[in-house]
Parts: structure tokens; C-alpha cells; sequence
């Protein structure tokens, strides 16, 4: 879990240009600044690449947090 987390946070840094981002299972888009949906779109397209798997449409409009999402990646990888 530790290596998906550390991942991850690579990945938000990237895509958000904010090296200052510490995810937690209870991160959402209110804790990070220009986390918008355009934003969404390439957050999840990033980590999609990063971790070589696909989201499907349900689970990207479910997901609520950061840990979701790494319960998914977790199950995918």
C-alpha cells in the first residue's frame, strides 16, 4: 500500500504542479486547490499510465477519496 500511496502522490504533485500535496485515504478534491474535473480527467488518465491499468466509468464517478482509489489501483495492479 505504502508503494501505491508513494506512487500516487508523485502522480498528484505532476499533474496538480504542487509538490507540497500529502495524500491521506481521506484526500478529496476540496483539500487540493485546482483539483476541478478537467483536472479529474487528467488525474485519472496520469494514473492510469503510472499504474499500466484502466478505470471503468463507474468507478471514476464513485470514487469519494483518495483511498478508493487506491483500493481500485490495488485490485488492478
Amino acid at each position: 500500500m505504502n508503494e501505491i500511496y508513494e506512487k500516487l502522490t508523485k502522480v498528484f504533485r505532476e499533474v496538480f504542479d504542487d509538490d507540497s500535496i500529502m495524500l491521506t485515504p481521506e484526500t478529496t478534491a476540496d483539500d487540493i486547490e485546482d483539483w476541478d474535473s478537467i483536472e479529474h480527467i487528467n488525474l485519472i488518465a496520469a494514473v492510469e499510465d503510472a499504474f499500466g491499468m484502466r478505470f471503468q466509468m463507474r468507478e471514476v464517478s464513485g470514487m469519494k477519496n483518495v483511498g478508493e482509489m487506491v483500493q481500485i489501483v490495488k485490485s488492478r495492479i
